[in-house]
């Protein structure tokens, strides 16, 4: 495809989504579904317009996949609720913890003895589909901070966590294969990899976040009638903890989404306000109770982030669709992904939330939907960065593309049935 093409390829795509925008939350299916479809048409698999080679182009897949997560993590975290409390967290950190590392074994244990992977590329493979996509899955998200839903909560929290907690396993992985320091007995890996990069990089997202809100904070006191970027301001602390955290080794993307979080809880704490739940079976204000305008960067950087988002998704999902040929979809492929999904993930989701006071109807929906996506391409691109042998690589690119499509198709098409079926269900049994 020549350059002029592409722009009109992607005008006329972004002219489609701006218009009915309005019409796709009406169907059951989700925008992300339009864009993958798009790519297949128009990719190899209909038109041959264009072929995307994610290994050929894994540096540049490597870096628009990891911006993208970034603001994905971004905008998941500043609609965090404040105060951060342990009861209310502690489901999404057994997902985003517990749930994930069953995951990463459930599938390394799959790719040793039925994909016949080295077990290196087993754990790397684990690690890549493990973590749940903050970015595809908008349908599952919190729609605002007051949203007081439990599911939503759970599943943007645990999207926002493990997309830094799957880092250290794909380390071990690398590890495995000769391509990282691990270590005496995995000493390395266990100090440096897991306990120093996560806790240096919650630590670096805290303070960044606290000193923004604090900044601002302080500003607007003491010059009342100073002005901010604030979408500016919410790009700069992107780059800001999570250029800190690479700088030290730690881990970056959690650096961001607790930035994020920071910032929310610090701004709403120095301004003396507090979280405003609404009813617990709907995301809409109470009857006659206006929503405080508060003029803060979280909220005024948020729509700024979701349209960067949503624009990141178009590109990444339509490279997506022009990646694939009618031969990718092998039963090997094809079955890796119906064990992911129907085995693996509910598996991991119900015993991670053993012990919990979470419903078996939360816990049933949680492990349905656990939407792989842009993070998944992005931890493998970065193996394949770090030297993953291109006969691996090419295994890897093949099985986690047609899950990450199937992922698409599958979740975005049941997700607004289910959901509604949810809904009924809790409003005819209250």
């Amino acid at each position: 495809m020549t350059t002029a093409t592409w722009f009109i390829l992607l005008g006329s795509l972004l002219l489609v989504v701006g218009f009915t925008a309005s019409y796709i939350k009406t169907v059951p299916a989700t925008s992300a579904i339009v864009y993958l479809l798009i790519g297949f048409v128009v990719g190899p698999m209909g038109l041959g317009l264009f072929h995307f080679n994610p290994l050929e182009e894994s540096a540049l897949l490597e870096l628009l996949t990891e911006i993208a997560v970034l603001i994905s993590l971004y905008c998941a975290g500043v609609k965090m609720p404040a105060p951060v409390t342990f009861k209310r967290w502690r489901n999404p950190l057994q997902l985003a913890v517990i749930s994930m590392t069953l995951t990463v074994g459930l599938v390394a244990f799959f790719g040793y003895y039925w994909l016949a992977l080295p077990l290196g590329a087993a754990v790397i493979l684990g690690a890549v589909v493990a973590p749940t996509d903050p970015v595809l899955a908008t349908e599952v998200q919190v729609r605002h901070a007051d949203d007081p839903d439990r599911l939503r909560f759970a599943l943007t929290c645990e999207a926002g966590m493990n997309d830094g907690t799957a880092f250290p396993f794909v380390m071990l992985g690398l590890g495995l294969l000769g391509l990282h320091d691990l270590g005496d007995d995995g000493s390395r890996w266990l100090v440096i990899d897991v306990v120093w990069a996560t806790g240096a990089g919650i630590g670096i997202g805290i303070l960044a976040g606290y000193a923004v809100g604090w900044l601002v904070q302080r500003l607007r006191t003491t010059f009342t009638h100073s002005e901010f970027l604030e979408s500016f301001l919410g790009l700069g602390l992107i780059a800001l903890a999570y250029g800190v955290s690479l700088l030290v080794n730690a881990w970056g993307f959690l650096a961001v989404f607790s930035a994020a979080v920071a910032l929310r809880h610090t701004e709403l704490k120095l301004s003396g306000l507090k979280q405003q739940y609404s009813d617990p079976t709907s995301g809409e204000a109470k009857p006659g109770e206006a929503p405080k305008a508060i003029a803060h960067v979280h909220q005024s950087s948020l729509v700024f982030n979701e349209h960067l988002e949503r624009l990141a998704e178009i590109v990444l999902v339509l490279l997506i669709g022009g990646s694939l040929f009618w031969d990718s979809w092998s039963w090997r492929a094809v079955g890796f992904a119906a064990f992911l999904f129907f085995v693996a993930r509910p598996i991991s989701v119900h015993l991670g939330l053993l012990g919990t006071n979470a419903p078996m109807r939360m816990r049933n929906l949680a492990g349905w939907f656990g939407v792989r996506g842009i993070g998944s391409l992005y931890y493998l691109m970065y193996a394949i960065q770090h030297g993953l042998p291109e006969e691996i690589a090419l295994e890897l690119i093949h099985l986690t593309f047609v899950v990450v499509a199937l992922s698409i198709l599958v979740h975005g098409v049941s997700v607004k049935p289910t959901i509604a079926r949810f809904w009924r269900s809790r409003k005819s049994t209250s």
